[in-house]
């Protein structure tokens, strides 16, 4: 029996690539489950009862609020953790796990969410980050540094998985590496087609800078249409000051809560350049359009006039117009949640255990009872 680790860059926060790492877990129960830094209250819920292993990170102080600080000190953490027992590492990576030491025989799989993005597109991350003049100063000599760590350690990997094409490509740009695209889990059983749609549109995100929140408060204090705002963090005050009275912030809600709000609205609005963007299939799951910007992953998951509409430029105006034009527009929600279905985590399941067979993995039951589903096709754009 081979035993296998799942290592996941640190679980200070809940998101897409959080639910990546409990998907793989749920996959593979008997895998050991390793961390940088764990918090209890930011692990999924599938985690919770698992055991995660830290480094030495998780005694630094102030970690629930300083987690994003100590970034130059990750490389070191990751470095912290012992993996020469395992036979397969399984990372789930958007900055350091692939970095982890493993014996030459291990196999080492990552699945990459995007390379490095506050190493590799600074200056975009940077443009929308409240750093003061020191930090403006010391980061780019810091990240100097980090670019070689993490050229360094996209070297470890035997085999690299990509969440969609745009990654894939970064991936192949930046470190000339090739990827294997498998998109991430939607758990489409978590929404159905709502019974009454209301009068208001959504965004469910964390309320960072580079997710451009401020676009859709802008367009909507423009067009004077009530926008719902589920979601927390360090951009929540500078939203908050510019919003107006049609905007409204609940903060972080249970997933039941978040069904309902996603079944209910007129449509997403899905502002910033996103390396997936799971939240369009959440809510065409539920079988509400999203009005997304042309970059990313969205073009991926987003199909033009069929699950949502397009904005070009990254300014209220241009997203206000798409919000026009997704008003003159007929949506079916069958076809949405069809679409959705695509993307199931069931799909999901198929794709890795298959990348994991043609590596020679041979996974036992339970989790083998996966192939009984036929294969989905996904719609054509």
């Amino acid at each position: 029996m081979k035993r296998i680790a799942i290592v996941h860059d640190y679980f200070t926060q809940q998101g897409g690539a959080e639910r990546v790492a409990e998907q793989l877990h749920s996959m593979l129960p008997s895998a050991d489950v390793f961390a940088t830094v764990a918090l209890e209250d930011q692990l999924p819920a599938g985690l919770k009862k698992t055991e995660v292993q830290t480094s030495w990170m998780q005694s630094l102080p102030g970690m629930k609020k300083l987690h994003r600080y100590y970034f130059a000190l990750y490389p070191f953490g990751v470095g912290s953790l012992d993996l020469s027992d395992y036979d397969v590492v399984i990372t789930s990576s958007s900055g350091y796990a692939k970095g982890v030491k493993t014996r030459r025989e291990t196999l080492h799989i990552c699945y990459c969410h995007t390379p490095m993005r506050w190493a590799w597109r600074y200056q975009d991350y940077a443009s929308r980050e409240k750093f003061g003049a020191l930090a403006r100063l010391a980061l780019p000599v810091l990240l100097h540094g980090l670019r070689q760590w993490d050229m360094n350690a996209s070297r470890q990997p035997d085999q690299f998985v990509a969440n969609s094409q745009v990654v894939a490509e970064r991936i192949q740009d930046i470190y000339g590496r090739h990827a294997v695209v498998i998109p991430p889990p939607i758990d489409v059983s978590r929404f159905s087609i709502g019974d009454k749609q209301e009068d208001y549109y959504l965004v469910l995100s964390r309320l960072v800078p580079y997710k451009r929140i401020d676009l859709a408060v802008e367009a909507c204090n423009l067009l004077k249409r009530r926008l719902v705002i589920v979601g927390d963090g360090p951009d929540r005050k500078r939203l908050q000051a510019m919003a107006g009275p049609t905007v409204q912030f609940m903060g972080r809600l249970p997933d039941a809560e978040i069904s309902q709000y996603a079944g209910g609205c007129r449509a997403l609005i899905f502002p910033g350049e996103e390396d997936f963007g799971m939240v369009p299939l959440e809510i065409a799951a539920s079988g509400r359009p999203t009005v997304a910007f042309r970059a990313g992953g969205a073009t991926e998951t987003v199909i033009e006039r069929v699950t949502g509409t397009f904005f070009n430029d990254p300014d209220a105006h241009s997203l206000a117009a798409a919000i026009e034009e997704l008003e003159r527009h007929t949506w079916d929600p069958a076809k949405l949640r069809s679409h959705a279905i695509t993307f199931d985590v069931q799909a999901f399941r198929r794709q890795f255990m298959g990348l994991l067979r043609s590596l020679g993995i041979n996974i036992p039951s339970p989790v083998v009872a996966i192939d009984q589903y036929k294969p989905l096709q996904r719609m054509a754009g």
